[in-house]
C-alpha cells in the first residue's frame, strides 16, 4: 500500500463516521499531510455544519500551507449553508489536492478541481474510488436522478421464506443480525412499508439497540386501512409519519392529519399506489434513502417496477418448509427466462446468519 492509498483509507474511514448524518449532503472525510505526517483531519458532521475539509484545516491551521489533501469526494464551489471548501483550501495555501472522486452534483461536477487548479494547486481524483462512491451511492443517485436510492432487506429461512403460514416471523433472524438492522435504519432517510405489514404486525418503525436517529415512516396505503389506533399513528411517532395514499377523499384524511401523520396522495397505476410518483414526490420532500422493509406484495411490486437499487437477505439457519411465505410477490413469471437477475456484492456472516447483498442486473449505478 502506497503511502497516498494509506491516507486516502483513513478519509474513508472519517467520512463513514458521517453516514446517516449528512443528508442531503454526503458523507466525506479528509486528511490535510505535511512531510508524511498527519497535521488535520476531519469529517462532515451534519447537514448545515462545516464540511470535511473546513474540520481538518481548522486542525492544521497553519501547518496546512503547503501540504497535502486527501478528502474522498471532491471539494465544493458552490455557497449553500456554507462556504465553498475550495476557496478556504486556497486560501490556506495547501499544495496538492487528492479527490477520491469528481462530485456528480451539477452544481459541482469538477468546478471544485477546476477552481483549485486555476489557483495553482496539483489536483487528481480517482484514488480508491469505487470505495468512496460506495459510501454515497443515495446521495450520486440523488443528484443524478432526482429519485432516492431504495434498500430492501428481509430476514428469512433458508428455504426462503419470510414467516410461517400464520404469519409469524418472530424471530428469524439472530440477536446480530436484528441489531445490524436498527443500525441500517438510523443510516436512512424513510423506512417504508405496506399497509398488511402494519395491520398484522403493529411496527414501531424506530432504532432501537443502537444509537442514533429514528427515519421517518411510510405506510403504502392505497384505500387508506391503516388503523387508526397502530403505534406509529400515537405520540410524537405520527408527526414523522407519512401515508401514501390513491384516496383522494379529504374527510378520510382528516382523523389521521389529526394525529399528526402527513397524507402524501399519489396516482394509481395498476389499482395500487404508483411508486414512481410516490419516489418522486418522496424526492421533492428530500428523500435520498429509504429502507424497504415489506410485505411481499409492496416488495414484489417494487422490484418489478425496477424501483430497487440493492437488497440485503439475512438468511437464517432454519427451514419451515413450503407452508410459509415469500419475500416477493411476483406476477407473470412463469420460467426462468421471466426471473428477475441479481447481482451479488457482498456475502458475510453475522452471529449464527448469512447476510446476503445483491444488486438487480439491469440497474446501472450513476456514474
Amino acid at each position: 500500500m502506497t503511502a497516498d492509498t494509506k491516507q486516502m483509507k483513513r478519509a474513508l474511514t472519517l467520512a463513514r463516521k458521517g453516514i446517516g448524518k449528512t443528508s442531503p449532503n454526503p458523507a466525506v472525510g479528509c486528511v490535510i499531510v505535511k512531510h508524511g505526517t498527519v497535521v488535520g483531519e476531519g469529517w462532515h458532521k451534519k447537514a448545515g455544519g462545516p464540511h470535511a475539509e473546513v474540520h481538518a484545516l481548522e486542525m492544521a491551521g497553519d501547518a496546512a500551507r503547503d501540504a497535502d489533501v486527501y478528502v474522498t469526494l471532491e471539494p465544493c464551489c458552490h455557497s449553500g449553508k456554507t462556504p465553498p471548501c475550495s476557496e478556504a483550501l486556497i486560501k490556506a495555501g495547501v499544495r496538492r489536492i487528492f479527490a477520491g472522486m469528481r462530485d456528480p452534483n451539477p452544481h459541482v461536477n469538477g468546478g471544485g478541481l477546476a477552481a483549485l487548479e486555476a489557483a495553482g494547486i496539483e489536483t487528481s481524483s480517482g484514488m480508491l474510488e469505487e470505495e468512496c462512491r460506495a459510501i454515497n451511492l443515495p446521495f450520486i443517485k440523488y443528484v443524478t436522478t432526482g429519485m432516492p436510492y431504495v434498500t430492501y432487506k428481509c430476514a428469512m429461512t433458508l428455504d426462503g421464506n419470510i414467516a410461517t403460514l400464520t404469519g409469524e416471523s418472530r424471530w428469524i433472524s439472530c440477536e446480530e443480525s436484528r441489531k445490524q438492522v436498527h443500525l441500517m435504519r438510523s443510516r436512512m432517510d424513510a423506512v417504508m412499508v405496506g399497509v398488511d405489514t402494519i395491520i398484522a404486525d403493529n411496527p414501531q418503525l424506530t432504532v432501537r439497540h443502537v444509537r442514533g436517529k429514528d427515519p421517518l415512516r411510510i405506510i403504502v396505503d392505497t384505500r387508506l386501512r391503516t388503523p387508526k389506533t397502530v403505534t406509529i399513528l400515537n405520540g410524537e411517532l405520527s408527526t414523522r409519519t407519512i401515508i401514501a395514499t390513491s384516496e383522494i377523499d379529504t374527510v378520510i384524511h382528516r382523523p389521521y392529519l389529526d394525529q399528526g401523520a402527513t397524507i402524501v396522495v399519489c396516482d394509481e397505476c395498476d389499482g395500487r399506489v404508483s411508486m414512481h410518483d410516490l419516489l418522486q414526490k418522496l424526492a421533492i420532500m428530500g428523500v435520498q434513502s429509504i429502507l424497504l422493509e415489506g410485505g411481499s406484495r409492496l416488495a414484489g411490486s417494487m422490484l418489478q417496477q425496477g424501483a430497487i437499487d440493492e437488497l440485503v437477505f439475512f438468511v437464517a439457519p432454519k427451514i419451515i418448509g413450503s407452508n410459509g411465505f415469500s419475500p416477493f410477490n411476483l406476477q407473470g413469471i412463469t420460467n426462468m427466462t421471466h426471473a428477475i437477475k441479481l447481482d451479488f456484492t457482498d456475502i458475510r456472516r453475522i452471529g449464527s446468519d448469512i447476510v446476503v447483498t445483491a444488486r438487480p442486473e439491469r440497474l446501472c449505478l450513476p456514474v
